[in-house]
């Protein structure tokens, strides 16, 4: 009886940890959403301007995006929008109506995603808007978990209104993590757009 008692309680646990982990996940928003969800909560939007094609973004997806730390502070201090910048349907943002428009040779790239980015377009780039929808600074390229986190703290609490990122890096401290970021490191390889003839 003991036994089984046992057995009962370790498949019910097994269960309950798997169930937590399967919750955990940025809560990606599409821009309807995250416009309505960002009017509510008046937080700070992070952009993740992505295509389907583009090996770093899935990279991103399957490590950087998987963190629970990193999970946990997008979700409480930013409205979360997931981008892909050749989506075809258009979109309104700020009383303006975007579209698909083809560019660089046989490459397609959605209007919004080459203003947000001010007109750089690589993948994937991190886009931060403030509380009043105005774009504060698109980062290119991919991401690992600890540099992400400096990153999302430096907006998050307006860091970048009054300290340089150079000096942000250097005293930086994250419990997460031991050593300290340099910021030579914080720039890891961008996935630009490349004309398909």
């Amino acid at each position: 009886m003991k036994f089984i008692q046992l057995v009962f309680l370790f498949l019910v646990s097994s269960a309950l940890a798997v169930g937590l982990t399967a919750q955990q996940k940025i809560n990606w928003l599409s821009w309807e959403e995250a416009l309505i969800q960002q009017k509510n909560t008046k937080k700070k939007i992070v952009v993740d301007v992505v295509t389907e094609w583009c090996t770093w973004c899935k990279k991103m997806d399957s490590s950087t995006y998987l963190e629970p730390h990193v999970i946990n502070f997008i979700n409480e201090n930013y409205v979360a929008i997931k981008f892909d910048a050749e989506q075809k349907e258009d979109i309104i943002f700020n009383n303006k109506i975007y579209k698909l428009v083809t560019g660089f040779g046989k490459r397609k790239y959605h209007e919004l995603a080459f203003e947000i980015m001010n007109g750089k377009i690589s993948y994937p780039t991190l886009v931060f808007l403030d509380e009043d929808l105005e774009v504060i600074q698109p980062i290119p390229g991919y991401k690992d978990a600890q540099t992400i986190e400096m990153i999302l703290n430096y907006f998050a609490y307006n860091h970048y209104k009054d300290v340089p990122w150079k000096k942000f890096t250097q005293t930086f401290s994250s419990p997460n993590y031991q050593s300290r970021t340099s910021p030579k490191s914080v720039q890891p390889p961008v996935q630009t757009v490349k004309n398909r003839n």
